[in-house]
């Protein structure tokens, strides 16, 4: 039987991964807060995708987050609710420490030509399911691999480093000034990895909130070292988006691209 690899191959010269859609709306997901003392807290979060920062005027953020506690168990969130614009959910802090709540989604985009006709592959397909989404003797076949990480970082007490540890999979902040800890005026370090990697030469974005109510964006750019780190500097106290993308050759797929974002949301506190 003719391997998945090599029908790829033999698809017709010129075969090249297609670039993903460029996203008109940032997606975000917002805590109430970061950081809480008390020995019964909660937070609350809106999630969204929108023109403005952390203003729901597109749709709701309609995945929800994975927990991963502050001794390295799945928690979950509570409340859902989906709306018109955003969604809403609470964390309980049954636990003291540092939480991570994660978004992750991904799979393979592409099409095909199969006698003339050019036909996409399915939304949500996974690189293990080509060899069935792919028929034999198609040709022209297109493909980009993606992963996408949308991360908040949330502490009862102090800081604890647990839910911080990499998982070796798309591109990922290695904190070294923890998340939880950012104070205006002074620069905080963070390491980004690719799929375990240090991610060199790599475009850190960032972008205060409140964007509806000023006259610019405010954005300001970043570049990681060879050794994946880059230390941010936050003019004052609030909510920032930062997000970062990545593309790399596939090792999944021959001939085709591995694109990965990185998007989180931080708060900045005063001195």
């Amino acid at each position: 039987m003719t391997t998945l690899r090599a029908r790829l191959l033999a698809a017709a010269l010129g075969t090249v991964a297609i670039a993903a859609p460029l996203q008109a709306h940032r997606l975000w997901v917002l805590p109430s807060t970061t950081i809480v003392s008390g020995d019964d807290d909660w937070i609350t979060f809106d999630a969204a995708a929108s023109n403005d920062l952390f203003f729901p005027d597109h749709q709701p953020l309609r995945a929800e987050p994975a927990v991963i506690q502050p001794d390295g168990t799945p928690g979950k969130v509570e409340h859902v609710n989906i709306g018109q614009y955003r969604a809403t959910f609470d964390l309980h802090m049954v636990q003291k420490g540092t939480y991570k709540l994660v978004v992750q989604n991904g799979g393979v985009m592409g099409s095909f030509k199969l006698d003339g006709k050019e036909q996409r592959l399915p939304r949500g397909t996974k690189p293990d399911q080509l060899a069935t989404a792919i028929p034999a003797g198609a040709t022209d076949v297109k493909l980009t691999e993606s992963i996408n990480r949308n991360e908040v970082f949330v502490t009862a007490g102090a800081p604890t480093q647990t839910v911080l540890k990499p998982t070796g999979v798309g591109l990922e902040l290695v904190p070294v000034t923890h998340p939880n800890d950012l104070v205006a005026g002074e620069p905080a370090t963070f390491r980004f990895t690719a799929d375990g990697k240090p991610a060199a030469k790599l475009t850190i974005t960032v972008i205060p909130g409140g964007s509806r109510y000023r006259k610019s964006v405010d954005e300001k750019t970043f570049i990681t070292d060879a050794a994946g780190q880059v230390a941010i500097s936050w003019p004052a106290a609030g909510m920032y988006w930062i997000n970062a993308t990545t593309t790399t050759p596939s090792a999944a797929i021959p001939n085709a691209d591995k694109r990965m974002s990185y998007t989180a949301v931080l708060e900045v506190l005063q001195p």
